[in-house]
């Protein structure tokens, strides 16, 4: 299969869709109602689209990815009417958190109507849905005429694609188009929770924080055991993410935790910052140490904070936060002030170390409350939770 790539030119460069853009979509949107398989981008990461009431369309998305047919799709509408048919009801719930963050990067799982194919859902009763708040996504889902199933574009189990290049690396050949909107705002997949039961469950986080949810909803959202530990291999997951090898790059991986962020809202003295820090450096740089090896590679992902921690006193350090040598690839992810930054950068460093063929991954863990939650929630999966507290 030949893909075709539909770069929006005009979008990438000012954000709104031109008509020539236009009509790259609406070609797009063709595919997608006659059951062909686009990659577009969201404001999340890049999705894999495919007519979601189409049983064939599903079960080809799970074929292109390589990904288990009980892991169930998220489905994309464009408007709360898209919605109405898909599902048996839209809980009380459902409809507090929609007016609030729909469009923006929130997947709800409700029950689904005879409508949605056991195929798209994974064989659940219930399905999962969002609105994505991209503008060429939410126009290429209303140009197709159908709610639009899209995991994310990429090989089952690889980091997330935030550009239409990560897709193409993964996918080309394999589906039959490709619009290119240039980089993924959020950069780490969105937020589920379940509104299908009595009380909301945080299946997945992103950006879309628990606080964020819990203040929404005026109650206290359940998290999923999945969340915390690995899921049994029996179940079945309700929702992406929560059974299988995720986000993962081919080296394996090994997370630096500081243990400073537990029971605290932030510390304020900045020695002890410094010193907090400073054994998470210390820590990677044994570890550094450890899994160095004639013609062996070592990744370090590190933060702002810490970069210049890494070099030795009067040395020149970097200013665009990358060094390479024949035995370490240092990068800086983004500021712990930030995190969005760390967010956004996440899965492009992964898969730049794929490129660069790293033997061994050490990355300095964040804060895991707010977005960081959802951060240490995609690098545990990538390190297979293999996690060193200091």
């Amino acid at each position: 299969m030949d893909t075709e790539f539909f770069e929006l030119a005009d979008y990438k460069k000012t954000g709104e869709i031109s008509l020539s853009d236009e009509e790259k979509l609406i070609r797009a949107a063709v595919f997608l109602r006659e059951g062909g398989l686009v990659a577009f981008p969201t404001e999340t990461v890049y999705g894999l689209g495919g007519n979601a009431l189409l049983p064939e369309a599903s079960k080809h998305i799970y074929a292109a990815k390589g990904r288990p047919s009980d892991n169930p799709l998220i489905v994309h509408v464009a408007d709360m009417e898209s919605l109405r048919p898909l599902v048996k009801e839209i809980p009380a719930m459902a409809k507090i958190l929609a007016a609030k963050f729909w469009p923006g990067p929130l997947t709800m799982i409700m029950e689904k109507s005879p409508k949605v194919p056991y195929e798209t859902t994974g064989g659940l009763e219930t399905v999962a849905i969002r609105m994505p708040s991209d503008k060429a996504a939410m126009e290429l889902i209303k140009l197709s005429g159908v709610p639009v199933a899209a995991p994310s574009a990429n090989t089952s189990g690889r980091p997330s694609p935030t550009t239409a290049l990560h897709v193409k690396e993964d996918l080309d050949g394999k589906i039959d188009a490709i619009v290119d909107g240039g980089p993924t705002g959020i950069g780490v997949e969105s937020t589920i929770v379940d509104v299908s039961g009595e009380e909301p469950v945080l299946l997945r986080p992103g950006a879309i924080t628990l606080e964020m949810l819990e203040n929404c909803l005026k109650e206290a959202v359940d998290i999923d055991p999945a969340l915390e530990k690995p899921m049994d291999s029996g179940l079945h997951p309700k929702a992406p993410g929560m059974k299988y090898k995720h986000y993962a790059p081919k080296a394996p991986m090994v997370i630096v935790q500081g243990d400073f962020y537990e029971g605290c809202d932030g510390i304020e003295d900045g020695m002890k910052i410094y010193e907090e820090l400073m054994k998470i450096v210390n820590a990677v740089k044994a570890l550094v140490n450890e899994n160095s090896a004639p013609g062996k590679r070592v990744g370090v992902i590190c933060s702002d904070e810490t970069w210049e921690y890494y070099f030795e006193e009067g040395a020149t350090i970097p200013k665009e936060k990358i060094y390479k040598t024949e035995s370490i690839d240092l990068r800086s992810i983004g500021s712990r002030k930030d995190e969005k930054s760390i967010a956004h950068n996440l899965y492009a460093v992964l898969r730049d170390f794929d490129d660069e063929n790293i033997d061994y991954i050490i990355a300095e863990g964040v804060d895991p409350r707010k977005l960081g939650y959802a951060i240490m929630n995609r690098m545990q999966k990538a390190a297979a939770q293999h996690i060193i507290r200091v």
